[in-house]
């Protein structure tokens, strides 16, 4: 079962890939106040339900994914993930 995990910096926390990016923006002309940065990964994982799936996945998520103090991160499976 495919589940996607998208982490971001918590609010607050400093993202100079995203602030980096705005500052492009704004001198292309495009009027955008924010930008935040982030990461995608989608896991095949071997489980006998979803539920289980998304389990797994938060366990990879909080041990390997994130840095638990900086980032958070939101998990999808199924076609919720394909999208």
């Amino acid at each position: 079962m495919r589940v996607t995990v998208t982490v971001r910096p918590k609010d607050g926390i400093l993202d100079p890939q995203g602030e980096a990016l705005r500052r492009s923006l704004a001198g292309l002309g495009h009027a955008v106040s924010a930008v935040h940065a982030g990461k995608v990964f989608d896991l095949e994982i071997e489980a006998a339900d979803e539920h289980q799936a998304l389990a797994i996945a938060d366990q990879v998520a909080a041990q390997v994914l994130t840095n638990p103090l900086i980032e958070r991160y939101e998990l999808a499976a199924g076609s919720e993930a394909a999208a």
